[in-house]
């Protein structure tokens, strides 16, 4: 009976707890529960996207441009509802395009040179100057039917130049790429004037047909698309 008593003993005076804030001889030492750290708010989805830089803004105003412009099929755009689909407020859009025609004239310059830069591509995986010619130009047609919106809001916007006289530094990506392909196609003896003429006869023949396909005149039919462009370039 004496064990038992002493085991009894001893296990009450562990139990023993903190009084005063002094420890009792034989106390178990029980160490305090940390408070749990608030963990930070998630920030709303439309904060995230305002955490752009500078370039980076712009950049996304444009492609929500883009979008719009073909969802809505060239209907016109608001300056306030591009803010709106990027999930900034207007103040900030206003840092980039002052007013409407300075955004659909941005986005006319950039769509000209994505087709500029589609068309060079193509070219570039043709064997020779005359099917590198020919598959820009298909592609310039491609284009249109795949942006409608975009294609007529780049001749609509972009400020009326003579892209046949001015220096090819001065021109974009798609006329530049059309005056070198003329240029690597047509004998050396030919003149300026004459190479000129071919020029504007290549590039009247690829925007006829784009405007025939868009106007539904001519069927998205590419074999004979593709006939057409290489019988005349």
């Amino acid at each position: 009976m004496r064990n038992k008593d002493n085991t009894v003993n001893i296990r009450a005076k562990n139990k023993l707890l903190m009084i005063d804030g002094t420890a009792t001889p034989g106390a178990a030492r029980v160490k305090p529960k940390r408070e749990a750290k608030p963990k930070p708010e998630a920030k709303p989805k439309s904060e995230a996207k305002k955490n752009y830089h500078h370039g980076d803004l712009r950049a996304a105003l444009l492609e929500a441009g883009f979008k719009l412009l073909e969802d809505r099929k060239g209907e016109a755009l608001g300056l306030r509802e591009v803010a709106r689909e990027v999930g900034v407020s207007p103040t900030a859009i206003y840092r980039h395009f002052p007013d409407k025609s300075a955004l659909m004239l941005a986005l006319a310059h950039e769509g000209l040179e994505r087709l500029g830069t589609a068309q060079h591509r193509a070219a570039q995986k043709a064997v020779g100057a005359r099917a590198a010619l020919v598959a820009s130009g298909v592609t310039y047609v491609r284009f249109a039917a795949e942006n409608p919106a975009l294609f007529r809001l780049i001749f609509s916007y972009v400020p009326p130049i003579s892209p046949l006289d001015a220096a090819l530094d001065e021109v974009g990506l798609a006329m530049r790429g059309l005056r070198e392909g003329i240029q690597a196609t047509m004998p050396s003896h030919f003149s300026e004037s004459e190479k000129k003429v071919a020029t504007l006869l290549a590039w009247s023949l690829v925007h006829g047909l784009a405007e025939l396909m868009l106007n539904g005149h001519i069927t998205k039919d590419w074999k004979l698309i593709e006939r057409v462009v290489g019988s005349c370039l």
